[in-house]
């Protein structure tokens, strides 16, 4: 509700305190203790706000509801909207939220009391709980939320609007000519949740230092398994046991072939005589992602020279790629690299043939071992959203260059669209190369099928693929691997010690 009585947010108390205006400070305060540590809510609505451009206006989310499963009276599993997330840090259904931005005025909705359901399922959020544990300047129960929106649409500043994400969220009572705006906010979020703040990387770093835990976990114990069950079933445990209770993505246990398919999640199928198995596994630490891939043989030793080879290659791929992240970069001419290495190594294998490396490149041959961009944001989401796509260079000369090495299953930033690199940004890096039975057969019909050897070619399918994943913070300097899994020689070796 829009009140006199409310103080004022922007009031400051600097009291006698005189600053020079030509002084140069940087001020830094840190506060340890949980009861400090709280999710920023109030600077994501601000960031929000100045995406947006407004000095007025109302900003209203509604979180997860309470859904039961179709046909059945067990609710779904709870899994928070990451837009209500971003502004509240609330992990807990049936809220919603408004954010004035003229009063600088945060509010969190927090469910109505019910006994029986307190009886049956444990009580719902309190607003003196709500209070206390999150970054918010009033809670008030649902019950409020009519009247508070009615109140604010009669005292509101001609032409400022009622921001939301999507009309079909429009509150249920309200009069039907509403100063709605459906189509700037979720652009000003996309662009804000881009860039992560301090507290956002630390708990990437953290979501991240468990699934590292995981991923060893799993090379300590593989040569005694026998089924990617086993390996879906002690990754989930461990992350479980380290206090990170939901996962990032659904677990990848692909052994041998199963390694072709990008996205297999099967994890059912015999260990028995595959050459490797390509795990791709991340944590999720306070709804935050990890996302990292490792393949690894399930001795300690590469099987044969096939399986060598190419991770030697892949390995190559990532490790070149990462060494150019920094601010300002352009992420696809990354993407871009990570094609001429694969081009260049697997002309030297023989899997290509038949031309020059600008030939092979031009044909776009190798988007059938590399189909996929090089990588993704990350934070709130395992494939995070980003600023509005800009055309940073001009179109025809992005079609010719990276026309053929771009798939159009990529994502932001792997795109000819997206802005350059910045500070806070956290982008994986995940080059692979794949050995599909199925885009085989299909480049055979194609125009560059004249640069692929299928001879040679069919040696590598029993391999599946490879692919190599980490997690990187852009930084003022350079960058920073949060990931912490075991890769290369570091892998091996754990996996031989566990024999």
């Amino acid at each position: 509700m829009r009140s006199g009585s409310l103080a004022s947010p922007r009031a400051n108390a600097l009291g006698d305190v005189v600053v020079n205006s030509v002084d140069s400070y940087q001020i830094r305060i840190a506060i340890s203790g949980t009861s400090f540590d709280k999710y920023p809510a109030k600077q994501h609505a601000r960031n929000v706000a100045r995406k947006l451009g407004a000095s007025h206006g109302l900003i209203f989310l509604a979180g997860q509801p309470t859904v039961n499963l179709r046909d059945s009276d067990q609710a779904r599993p709870f899994r928070q909207r990451r837009y209500f997330y971003y502004l509240s840090g609330v992990d807990e259904p049936d809220c919603s939220l408004t954010y004035d931005v003229a009063l600088d005025l945060l509010t969190l909705y927090v469910p109505d009391f019910d006994l029986h359901r307190a009886i049956w399922m444990g009580p719902t959020l309190s607003r003196e709980d709500a209070q206390n544990r999150y970054d918010i300047d009033r809670v008030l129960y649902q019950s409020s939320l009519k009247p508070e929106l009615e109140s604010w649409l009669s005292q509101r500043v001609q032409n400022s609007s009622l921001y939301m994400v999507h009309e079909s969220e429009t509150p249920d009572g309200l009069p039907t000519e509403l100063p709605l705006n459906t189509k700037q906010l979720m652009p000003a979020m996309d662009a804000a949740r881009g860039v992560k703040d301090e507290y956002e990387i630390r708990m990437i770093r953290q979501a991240n230092k468990v699934s590292g835990l995981a991923h060893r976990r799993i090379l300590e114990r593989i040569q005694k398994m026998s089924n990617e069950s086993e390996i879906e079933g002690l990754f989930l445990d461990t992350c479980i046991s380290h206090g990170a209770r939901n996962q990032a993505y659904q677990i990848i246990a692909a052994s041998g072939p199963n390694a072709a398919v990008l996205h297999y999640d099967r994890n059912n199928e015999s260990l028995h005589k595959k050459p490797l198995v390509c795990l791709d596994a991340g944590a999720e630490w306070n709804c935050y992602a990890s996302d990292v891939t490792r393949t690894f043989p399930l001795t300690g030793e590469w099987p044969n020279q096939y399986v060598r080879d190419i991770y030697n290659l892949v390995e190559r791929m990532q490790e070149e790629c990462i060494k150019q992240i920094r601010r300002g970069t352009r992420y696809l001419s990354l993407h871009d690299l990570a094609h001429d290495i694969a081009i260049d190594g697997l002309l030297a294998l023989g899997v290509l043939k038949g031309g020059k490396h600008a030939e092979v490149r031009a044909s776009g041959a190798s988007k059938v071992f590399f189909p996929h961009g090089l990588g993704h944001h990350v934070g709130l989401e395992v494939h995070d959203v980003s600023e509005s796509s800009i055309m940073a260079m001009h179109p025809d000369f992005d079609h010719e260059q990276y026309g053929p090495v771009l798939s159009p299953y990529s994502l932001s930033p792997c795109t000819v669209s997206a802005p350059l690199l910045e500070e806070g940004m956290v982008l994986t890096v995940e080059p692979g190369l794949y050995f599909s039975p199925l885009a085989l057969a299909n480049a055979r019909k194609q125009p560059f099928a004249k640069y692929i050897d299928f001879d040679v070619a069919a040696k590598f399918v029993h391999i599946g693929g490879v692919r190599i994943e980490d997690d990187i913070l852009v930084t003022a300097n350079g960058y920073e691997n949060l990931t912490t899994a075991p890769k290369g020689d570091e892998m091996l070796a754990i996996i031989r010690g566990s024999s």
